[in-house]
């Protein structure tokens, strides 16, 4: 299937690994312009040698950053000629919170999370939007957690920014802004491997005594597909969201976890 998006520019955050980067390759194969976004140079600037070596027709540009920061965002929405009004495309991600009891969080740690997992995605959007709908097509596409819609007790600090965009995009993405050819969906991924799962599952070991190993098994045995998900396959969800064809979802959290969630709706 032609995706249609073919030459138009992409901006996609936590890029140089994980599910970004599983983004950033299917949208480039996909024949779309990117701009990459991670804190880590040479990380960043594998990736997307990588992806250029993959996708040779595609103008592949970095921004080494903090995304979370003012400047950092500066940096990134400059990149493919000036502030945000160059992309068509938006995917937001920025790492998750550290898992752990509640009790722990002061203020500071609240505030870091929404900043990163709740404001951050708010600042980019509010920063392309308007181009996009000047244009008549835009998707944004941010990348939360299934946890929005089964929270996991070890991840308050996620659970609480996230869900706060969740609630944010669904508002904003029934604004006029539908009529102007933008959508504005959430992709939501279950248990991926990545640097991420790997994470939370130590975090989960450390607290049962378990070992690594075990808990990751256990894990495997609550998703129905009897594994993790592997990046590629969320960037291909990624890719038809920003396709010309997803013009008709807005305002969706999608969610991608191998069945895991077991209710309905």
């Amino acid at each position: 299937m032609d995706m249609g998006i073919k030459g138009k520019w992409a901006l996609v955050c936590g890029a140089s690994k994980g599910l970004g980067l599983g983004c950033a390759q299917a949208l480039a194969a996909e024949g779309v312009n990117l701009v990459l976004v991670a804190r880590g140079v040479g990380a960043l600037e594998a990736a997307a040698a990588a992806i250029r070596q993959d996708a040779p027709g595609v103008q592949v540009l970095t921004a080494a950053g903090d995304i979370t920061s003012e400047g950092g965002r500066a940096a990134a929405l400059s990149v493919a000629g000036g502030p945000g009004t160059a992309f068509d495309m938006l995917v937001t991600n920025a790492g998750g919170p550290p898992p752990g009891d509640f009790r722990a969080w002061d203020r500071e740690a609240w505030v870091k999370a929404l900043d990163a997992n709740m404001l951050t995605p708010i600042e980019l959007i509010k920063a392309t939007v308007d181009g996009m709908a000047q244009r008549g097509f835009g998707r944004i596409v941010n990348i939360t957690s299934s946890a929005v819609k089964a929270p996991i007790d070890i991840l308050g600090l996620s659970n609480g920014a996230r869900s706060g965009l969740s609630g944010f995009i669904a508002g904003l993405s029934r604004s006029p802004l539908a009529a102007q050819g933008v959508t504005i969906n959430n992709l939501l991924p279950g248990a991926f491997d990545t640097d991420r799962l790997k994470a939370v599952i130590a975090g989960a070991s450390e607290k049962s005594g378990k070992s690594q190993d075990a808990i990751a098994e256990a894990r495997r045995q609550t998703i129905p597909a009897r594994r993790f998900g592997q990046p590629a396959e969320f960037g291909a969800i990624c890719a038809f969201l920003c396709s010309a064809h997803a013009g008709y979802i807005t305002g969706q959290n999608v969610l991608a976890d191998g069945g895991a969630y077991p209710g309905a709706f």
